[in-house]
């Protein structure tokens, strides 16, 4: 597994050496664009239009737009000066919190951190006192020249990295137009919605979902390349604009509920289900 970073987890006076990895990888389909007459992959050139020239990559400068059409140009220096300043090698746990106590929205992306030479027994030490105690660490961490906040847990007997976003990065969800301020639903549609989540209710097991869009673009890629004909899926059964909401709920119940020939997993009684055999 190739190492991104290297560096040292510290909390309190220990100091862990360790590797970073990424754990996660893209696995969209990527494309190229050519030219529809002769199938050349197309050039994407960096131009100035004041100049009409192209422009060399040591040429470019980054600058931050404080209004528009106005910038501040900064240097190479200016960059090395903060990473110098902010120790960009270290991982420094500042708190540890329950981990249900940080939103899911909060959370951008996942690295793997294996012990380097030596770290061996600290890294154990902190993966078994985080078990125990049933806490994540948070932490900051400097990686290309941003400063990031970040979880470290606790996954399969790997310490994981989680960046996070601060929360001046998360929008209000206040903000978010035409969401209905109160419940207008009736007792019996909720009754009848608690008990389709509880008929859909499984345990969460991530080999059974799959990308079906890529797997079915690439049996046309495949397709296409050996010369035989594409095979298009056959599409699932159409949705319809809900206008009778208990009507839709009954036939998702019904859609969902086990074959005779299945047996059905065995649940609780509830007061909810009563309620519905009260009212059907």
């Amino acid at each position: 597994m190739h190492t991104m970073w290297k560096g040292s987890i510290s909390f309190g006076l220990v100091n862990i050496p360790v590797k970073m990895h990424a754990a996660t990888e893209d696995k969209d389909i990527k494309f190229r664009s050519l030219h529809n007459k002769c199938h050349t992959p197309i050039k994407y050139e960096k131009v100035c239009p004041t100049c009409n020239i192209e422009i060399a990559n040591e040429e470019i400068v980054k600058a931050y737009e404080y209004t528009k059409g106005k910038y501040v140009v900064l240097e190479d220096e200016d960059f090395n000066k903060l990473e110098k300043e902010m120790d960009e090698k270290a991982v420094d746990i500042i708190d540890f919190v329950k981990i249900t106590e940080i939103d899911p929205i909060y959370f951008n992306k996942t690295y793997y951190l294996s012990p380097n030479e030596g770290g061996g027994k600290a890294y154990s030490l902190l993966r078994k006192a985080m078990a125990e105690s049933e806490k994540v660490g948070i932490a900051k961490i400097v990686i290309r020249s941003k400063e990031q906040l970040a979880v470290i847990r606790v996954y399969e007997n790997t310490l994981v990295m989680e960046t996070i976003h601060y929360p001046d990065e998360v929008r209000n969800a206040s903000d978010v137009p035409n969401v209905p301020n109160n419940d207008t639903v009736s007792e019996k549609e909720l009754a009848t919605a608690i008990l389709l989540i509880d008929q859909l209710t499984t345990e969460f097991n991530p080999e059974k979902y799959k990308d079906e869009y890529r797997e079915a673009l690439l049996k046309i890629i495949n397709a296409k390349r050996t010369g035989k004909e594409t095979v298009v899926p056959e599409a699932k059964g159409e949705r319809t604009s809900v206008t009778d909401l208990m009507a839709a709920l009954q036939a998702s119940i019904d859609r969902s509920a086990p074959k005779n020939n299945e047996t059905a997993p065995t649940k609780p009684v509830t007061k909810t289900t009563k309620k519905i055999k009260k009212n059907a």
